[in-house]
């Protein structure tokens, strides 16, 4: 054992001061050799790491002579990541080809964080980027004409009509602006246009408060949002590689600019065209496809595109958005079970029930849209938020919940297609034994409109303003039909003579069928009636070998072949004696506090 002088002299230290002393004092130089090291350490591990990375996305590194710098390069463009003297992260910066490098806060932040996986994805999308037909000269024109749609577009955002701008919001912005909420390409990930949220995008889950956001702390994962680029195609388009909104430009009353002519000054032949990128491929009906081909001049498949139901379509992509069953799985057999607060429901999505010709509703995933102006988005945003609107409402009946069937008071429902946008519902009449059903009509991103149609001895459940209501501001199936079962049982509670009127009127008109042209009436302020042909179907149910007494397990709705067929909308009409007796027994019902209205 070999100790030099100054540990024996700490050995033989009397006081226990001295000895505390001379420990400080070795502790420090031990502290002050450590700090001497560290710069060194901490700049490899950057190194290191960031050398790494670039190897995995086929790129070039290589470290400044002072050894502050670190530079992660490609043809195209290249990453500066600043060092300070002690090995601290100061800056990040991206150059792209014949630019300045602009320095990159989402960078930076990963980089503090050490977070090498979301780095690496932005020097992905980076590399992404410039996978362009052609050489450098091509794709920098490519690039060009990018940008100048990035500032188009940006310059479209700020065009906020003026009935929105009183009342802006982000929501607002999302669903109502010309192009969305604009979040602009930082890094490797670009330009993203926020089209459509549903109302359940906005309230915490758990505690069902509403979320406040703005524009900077948006989720990208929130909501329909599409990302800006340009792809190669086998195709020449002439796209624009200066910017067509210039100057104080006049808006129209939706805050749409006009737009400088295309020219050969500010435009030119390239192999690529722009795309609209679907965060993931979204379930489009074959008509909705049609319309965002009309809007561009441009197929949306390159070659014709495999077709499914769409509600399959749908059904699979809410499915994998749930990590439920993976898509074509069986399991499911397109029954969806809902658990609310005071109700069970069963749904039954009848995707392959025919609408147009006698086929399905046709559908497919698309997963990109082509456009070549700035001008073209508006409408293709539109359409996107029209086909979300309604995968929303199909979607919200898809759960992974399970139920029993033969769960005591399960009610029962079959959703069934009528139109790219419109459906039915299908369900047992809340008081009577009948079938109804609510058709509903997704006009629009923004507009629902519903229709309840009963036959004409059914009880009054709800108007069709009321369900409308509910719809626009769940845009949700399962909770729509429980605030209508509600609904009816307190118009139930407070007609106690309902059932008596349409049972008299019933007998009225079957004994005396209505002809053609005379006066019709309608029940109990102007819920649809079924036609006379569901008069004599009404007792499908029993039929189907329901019945409440005999039976307390619920079934499930088959007869959606009937309602196809009904022609609805229909109105119910009968001969002017039958209607004057109607009147009469109108009178005679109203002094018990009964409601009547003929028209």
């Amino acid at each position: 054992m070999y100790c030099n002088l100054e540990t024996l002299h700490f050995l033989g230290l009397s006081t226990e001061a001295e000895r505390q002393s001379r420990v400080n004092a070795l502790l420090e130089r031990l502290h002050a050799k450590h700090n001497a090291l560290r710069p060194w350490q901490e700049t490899s591990k950057v190194v290191q790491c960031n050398t790494s990375i670039a190897r995995q996305n086929m790129l070039g590194s290589h470290l400044s002579p002072s050894g502050t710098e670190c530079y992660i390069t490609s043809d195209m463009f290249y990453v500066e990541v600043q060092l300070d003297a002690a090995g601290q992260l100061v800056d990040v910066k991206v150059a792209h080809h014949g630019e300045n490098p602009a320095s990159c806060p989402e960078l930076i932040q990963h980089l503090r964080d050490k977070n090498f996986e979301e780095f690496s994805k932005h020097l992905k999308g980076l590399v992404n980027l410039y996978k362009l037909p052609g050489d450098n000269k091509l794709k920098t024109k490519m690039y060009l004409a990018l940008q100048s749609l990035e500032l188009d577009l940006t310059k479209m955002m700020e065009n906020i009509p003026i009935w929105l701008a009183t009342n802006a919001n982000t929501v607002e912005t999302i669903l109502h602006g010309s192009v969305g909420l604009l979040t602009a390409r930082s890094g490797g990930h670009l330009v993203s246009l926020r089209c459509y949220v549903s109302p359940y995008d906005v309230f915490e889950e758990g505690t069902g408060m509403q979320l406040s956001f703005i524009d900077t702390n948006v989720p990208r994962s929130l909501g329909v949002s599409v990302s800006v680029t340009v792809e190669g195609t086998s195709s020449v388009y002439k796209l624009p590689i200066a910017p067509l909104i210039t100057g104080s430009h006049p808006v129209d009353n939706k805050g749409t600019p006009s737009f400088s002519s295309v020219t050969n000054s500010n435009c030119v032949d390239l192999p690529a065209c722009f795309f609209l990128k679907m965060n993931q491929p979204m379930p489009f009906s074959l008509s909705f496809i049609q319309r965002m081909q009309n809007a561009t001049g441009i197929p949306v498949f390159e070659a014709p595109p495999t077709l499914s139901p769409l509600y399959e379509l749908i059904v699979q992509s809410h499915l994998q958005e749930e990590g439920g069953d993976p898509p074509n799985s069986p399991t499911h057999a397109m029954r969806f079970y809902a658990s609310l607060p005071d109700q069970q429901h069963c749904y039954f999505l009848n995707g392959d029930a025919p609408v147009q010709d006698g086929r399905s509703l046709p559908g497919a995933l698309v997963s990109k849209i082509p456009f070549r102006h700035p001008a073209q988005v508006p409408a293709l945003l539109d359409v996107i938020r029209h086909q979300a609107a309604t995968n929303t409402l199909i979607g919200s009946c898809v759960k992974r919940t399970f139920i029993k069937d033969d769960t005591p008071g399960l009610l029962q429902f079959e959703v069934c297609p009528l139109t790219d946008s419109s459906f039915s519902v299908s369900f047992q009449h809340p008081v009577n034994e009948s079938l109804v059903c609510v058709v509903m009509d997704v006009i629009d991103s923004r507009q629902v409109s519903c229709k309840l149609y009963k036959g004409l001895s059914d009880a009054l459940i709800c108007t069709d303003d009321f369900i409308t209501k509910v719809v626009q501001r769940c845009m949700s199936i399962p909770v729509t039909m429980r605030a209508i079962r509600r609904k009816a049982e307190t118009i139930q509670a407070d007609t106690p003579a309902l059932s008596l009127i349409a049972e008299t009127v019933e007998i009225m008109v079957k004994k005396n069928l209505p002809p053609a042209g005379s006066p019709g009436y309608a029940l109990l302020h102007g819920c649809g009636c079924l036609p006379e042909s569901y008069l004599r179907r009404q007792s499908a149910w029993r039929r189907l070998g329901y019945s409440p007494q005999h039976h307390p397990g619920p079934q499930p709705v088959r007869d959606a072949a009937f309602w196809r067929g009904s022609s609805l909308p229909l109105s119910v009409t009968c001969p002017v004696p039958a209607a004057a007796a109607a009147t009469n027994l109108g009178i005679i019902l109203a002094s018990h506090g009964a409601l009547v209205e003929l028209r």
